[in-house]
C-alpha cells in the first residue's frame, strides 16, 4: 500500500493499476462509495445505513452487492493507507471522517463518476491506466451507472425530465432505454418512449430515476451504427432533410478538420497552401451550426445558401450585441 498523503495524481494512478487486476475493481468502487457517502453535510453514517447503501450501490454497478461490517472495517484500513483518509466510528453516531491528508482539490465525488465511466463502458480495464477522463463531469452523470444497467437487463425505467426549451417544464416519461450517447462532451440516453417512439433524452437533465420490474423485448431492428448516420450530434428529426454542403477554410484549419473530420460523410475538395474546401452531406440542425461557428473564424460557406445566410444572420446578431 501507499503511504498517507498522496497526491491526486498518485492516487489515480494507483487505483488505475489496481484496476488492471479485475478482481480488484469491486474494492476500488467500494473505498470511492464510502467516501463519498462520508462527504455528506451530517458528516455521519449509521453502520447498518452504509451497509444497505453499499449493497445497493454495488448491485447497480454490476459487482457482488453482499457486504458485511466486516468487509467495511478492511476497506476503511485500506482507505487510510491509500488515501491518507482516517475513517472512526462513534457510537450511536455511526461512521465519520476523523481526519484527512489529502490534496484540497481532489474530489471523491468526480472520482467515482469517471470510475463508474471508465468500468460501466468496458467490462474488461486492462487500458485503463493509459485513460485520463475528463475531470468535469455535468449533472446527472452519477445516473449513468443506473441506466446501463437497466439497459443490459432490458428493463424500463421512469423520471423526471426537465424540457429547458419549454420554461423548464418537468415531464414524467415512461422510456424502454436502448443505448447511451456521447455527443460534444455530454450524455444522452436513447430510448422508445410509451408512444412507440425513438427519443434522445440528455442525461444532465434527468432526475429521480428508477427501474422497474417491467421487462421488455429489444427491438432488434433498431441499428445504433444508423441512428445518427446522417446527423451531426445528437439531432435526428426524421423531417429534416440531407443536404449537400460545400465549405472552405484556410490551410491551418484545414489541418485540423483533415485530423478531426466534421462528419463521416466528409469528403476533402481542395487541399492547397490558400484553401482547404470540404464536401458533407447531412441534415443541417442546431448542433452541427453551432459546430460551424467553433472554427468560424476562416469559414466560408459555399452551399447551401440557406445555411450561409444563416451563419451570417448569426454573426450580424452577435455584432450588434457587441457593437
Amino acid at each position: 500500500m501507499f503511504n498517507a498523503g498522496l497526491k491526486t495524481t498518485q492516487i489515480i494512478v494507483f487505483l488505475l493499476y489496481l484496476c488492471t487486476m479485475k478482481q480488484n475493481m469491486g474494492r476500488i468502487v467500494r473505498y470511492l462509495l464510502i467516501l463519498y457517502k462520508l462527504q455528506r453535510p451530517s458528516g455521519f453514517v449509521e453502520a447498518d445505513e452504509m451497509v444497505l447503501y453499499l449493497e445497493n450501490q454495488m448491485k447497480i454497478r454490476g459487482f457482488d452487492g453482499s457486504i458485511s461490517h466486516r468487509t467495511i472495517q478492511r476497506d476503511i484500513k485500506d482507505i487510510l493507507d491509500i488515501f491518507g483518509v482516517e475513517i472512526k466510528h462513534r457510537k450511536g453516531k455511526g461512521y465519520h471522517i476523523a481526519e484527512r491528508d489529502e490534496d484540497p482539490r481532489f474530489s471523491y465525488e468526480e472520482m467515482l463518476m469517471n470510475f463508474d465511466l471508465l468500468t460501466a463502458l468496458d467490462s474488461e480495464c486492462h487500458s485503463r491506466g493509459y485513460i485520463i477522463p475528463e475531470h468535469h463531469r455535468p449533472l446527472g452523470s452519477d445516473n449513468l451507472p443506473l441506466l446501463i444497467s437497466a439497459i443490459k437487463v432490458h428493463c424500463e425505467i421512469y423520471f423526471d425530465y426537465t424540457l429547458v426549451r419549454h420554461n423548464d417544464m418537468v415531464i414524467s416519461p415512461k422510456v424502454r432505454p436502448y443505448f447511451i450517447k456521447e455527443s460534444l462532451g455530454l450524455w444522452y440516453l436513447v430510448g422508445v418512449d410509451a408512444d412507440n417512439r425513438l427519443k434522445t433524452y440528455a442525461v444532465d437533465r434527468i432526475s429521480n430515476l428508477q427501474i422497474l420490474d417491467n421487462v421488455f423485448k429489444r427491438d432488434k431492428s433498431i441499428d445504433p451504427d444508423k441512428l445518427f448516420k446522417d446527423s451531426f450530434g445528437i439531432w435526428d428529426d426524421p423531417e429534416t432533410p440531407v443536404e449537400e454542403i460545400e465549405l472552405s477554410y484556410s490551410a491551418l484549419d484545414g489541418k485540423f478538420l483533415k485530423n478531426n473530420p466534421l462528419h463521416s460523410s466528409q469528403t476533402i475538395l481542395a487541399d492547397t497552401p490558400g484553401e482547404f474546401r470540404i464536401r458533407l452531406r447531412l441534415k443541417i440542425t442546431n448542433d452541427f451550426v453551432m459546430a460551424l461557428l467553433s472554427r468560424s473564424k476562416s469559414l466560408t460557406v459555399i452551399k447551401p445558401e440557406a445555411l450561409r445566410l444563416k451563419i451570417k444572420e448569426i454573426y450580424a446578431e452577435a455584432l450588434e450585441r457587441n457593437k
